[in-house]
């Protein structure tokens, strides 16, 4: 009997005992991650620092950014699966990508802010990147004459010497920002670019791993854990290369070495092809070269996706648009399929609709508060933090988000061996729990924050590292608790004829999560000239209280859904052999939306 392209994939042990497409697929993804998490360090430093967008601006900017790229997967799996295969939407959806990092990088020569008085105009400059900048006043002679803000107004040293005010007070003067159009343009559309070519590319890669395996291979779920080690190393790395690169070098180099992340990642792939087995090809090759009027309908997909980036470019610059589609539509979509469990099904069907619609909603609020780290935690890294790691090393502001992934790469096979060692003797926690501790978890995150602030912080108002780190490792333990069953739980819960629907309600809900991170965020801005802090006391302050707030919001709702627990596990009433500590999913780690929208190869055989 002849053997299968499919039989020797399955049966090919030379990576590590697992398929050599493995490997291909490992670096892919390393590299894709790389690219992703390296623009993601740098984004909001970028948009405060060099275009001089104000805290809320730029905060509201990041989460439509965000909340789009956890749309966009939705429509690009759903493509990939019926029409263009995994194989040709990643090798679109890297080109987008490739693009729209290299796009970033036409950073221009940066946004101007002036402050006027006294019937003149004077030119506000704040040199470097990072938490070093320092804020000077221009003269008419071209003389730096060292600034700052209070909250009487604006004090220049020895501004006498230059025939200035040695203070003008705050109603006296007035600031404003020039920015150039056509750079801030190429950074909207990068920022399409990116967001199209996270949805062809995001929802499918893990698909690929998947198809790998023949139902019932052993070997899956270890296949699945070396994955996303791909991308936990490619975030390591990225916030760590990248984010020195671009603080200590320039934006550009940055973005750039993302850029020539994701074109290594495209080139991976493609080279790794055959050991694929074919398993990444159109479900049907005859229907995508049938004619649809002058194209084919393959290439008609193709311009489908470039005009969809005019939408996200329209979307992106404007936040309060998406939080409003966000924050109604999500919550109908969620009630109205809350509702059609509760009228139109029945017995365990409804009750385990119902419990993965009670699960999808409390995760909407431990992503709010997990997804302030690209944007308030940064911030708050640049401003009140002291970066000394020891001595004399130093961490930049944008370099704190490899804490996440680096405590994931150390403690995520601790909490697996864990789950095991609790299994065998009956006492793993079950979803439900782990989703509650997730919540008190990243909750506990910020009160430690709240902490460092009342008993640590210096003269200078900054807080030394260690607390900044101790709120990441406790952010970090709660996402191993909640992530890795997340989209298994979906699959497990979901009545088979609307998994496909629920897969979209759990990208949505991930959507909205982090619309609702981008509120918190600009609820801890600050008042900002030329990228410097007016007020850093104050600036303190308000971290203190919002962080408060929410860190006792993610303890309070994490209790609560302990409580709930025991009854939504009655609920779930799976039969012993699929009960939720063998759910497929539990040892892959970190992220919630790693996995394709295609479930047929996402759960065990």
């Amino acid at each position: 009997m002849a053997t299968t392209s499919a039989d020797a994939v399955s049966g090919d042990r030379s990576f590590f005992g697992h398929p050599r497409g493995l490997a291909v697929l490992f670096l892919t993804e390393m590299w894709e991650r790389f690219s992703f998490y390296g623009m993601r360090a740098l984004l909001v430093l970028y948009l405060t620092q060099h275009f001089l967008f104000g805290d809320r601006e730029a905060q509201g900017l990041y989460a439509a950014y965000a909340s789009l790229v956890y749309l966009a997967p939705v429509l690009g799996g759903w493509v990939a699966d019926r029409y263009l295969g995994s194989r040709k939407a990643v090798t679109v959806g890297a080109l987008l990508l490739v693009a729209g990092h290299f796009g970033m990088a036409f950073e221009g020569s940066g946004s101007r802010q002036y402050v006027d008085f006294g019937g003149s105009s004077y030119e506000l400059v704040a040199d470097g990147r990072g938490e070093d900048r320092a804020l000077q006043l221009v003269t008419p002679t071209g003389e730096r004459l060292s600034a700052s803000f209070t909250s009487e107004g604006l004090v220049v040293q020895n501004g006498a010497a230059a025939g200035l005010p040695t203070a003008i007070p705050a109603a006296d003067l007035q600031t404003r920002t020039v920015q150039q159009p056509l750079y801030v343009q190429i950074l909207f559309f990068s920022l399409s670019l990116i967001i199209v070519g996270v949805g062809f590319l995001k929802a499918n890669i893990s698909t690929i791993v998947g198809a790998l395996y023949e139902p019932g291979d052993p070997r899956r779920d270890g296949g699945f854990t070396i994955f996303y080690m791909g991308i936990n190393l490619g975030s390591v790395l990225a916030t760590w290369l990248c984010a020195w690169l671009g603080i200590a070098y320039g934006w550009s180099y940055g973005f750039g070495l993302a850029g020539l992340g994701m074109l290594a990642g495209l080139v991976t792939f493609l080279m790794g092809q055959k050991w694929l087995g074919g398993r990444a090809e159109p479900p049907s090759p005859e229907m995508l070269r049938e004619k649809k009027g002058p194209l084919s309908l393959e290439w008609l997909i193709y311009v489908g996706g470039f005009i969809m980036l005019l939408p996200a470019w329209f979307l992106v610059q404007r936040d309060e648009l998406v939080t409003t589609l966000l924050t109604w539509g999500a919550p109908v979509i969620l009630l109205s399929m809350l509702g059609w469990s509760l009228f139109a099904l029945r017995g365990v069907e409804r009750s385990r609709m119902v419990v993965a619609l009670i699960l999808i909603t409390f995760t909407v609020l431990f992503w709010t508060l997990f997804e302030q780290a690209g944007s308030s935690l940064t911030l708050y890294a640049d401003r009140n933090t002291d970066l000394t790691v020891i001595g004399d090393l130093r961490m930049n502001a944008a370099q704190v988000q490899l804490f996440n992934p680096l405590f994931i790469v150390l403690l995520a096979p601790v909490f697996a061996g864990l789950w095991t060692w609790l299994g065998k003797r009956g006492l793993e926690p079950s979803t439900p729990v782990k989703f509650a501790l997730a919540l008190a978890q990243v909750g506990l995150g910020f009160l430690v924050l709240v902490i460092g602030i009342n008993t640590a912080a210096d003269s200078a108002y900054r807080v030394p590292l260690v607390w900044l780190a101790l709120a990441y490792l406790l952010h970090t333990t709660g996402e191993i608790c909640l992530s890795p069953v997340g989209l298994s739980m979906i699959t497990k819960l979901s009545v088979p004829r609307v998994v496909g629907l629920m897969m979209g309600v759990w990208f949505l809900a991930s959507a909205l999560a982090h619309t609702l991170a981008g509120l918190v965020a600009q609820a801890t801005s600050s008042d900002t000239v030329g990228g410097v802090v007016v007020d850093p006391a104050a600036a303190l302050a308000n971290y203190a209280e919002v962080f408060t707030q929410i860190g006792w919001a993610g303890v309070i709702v994490g209790g609560v859904l302990l409580l709930l627990s025991p009854l939504l596990k009655r609920w779930m009433a799976m039969p012993p052999a699929q009960s939720d500590h063998a759910m497929a999913g539990e040892s892959q780690l970190a992220e919630s939306a790693a996995a394709g929208t295609d479930t047929r190869n996402e759960t065990r055989g």
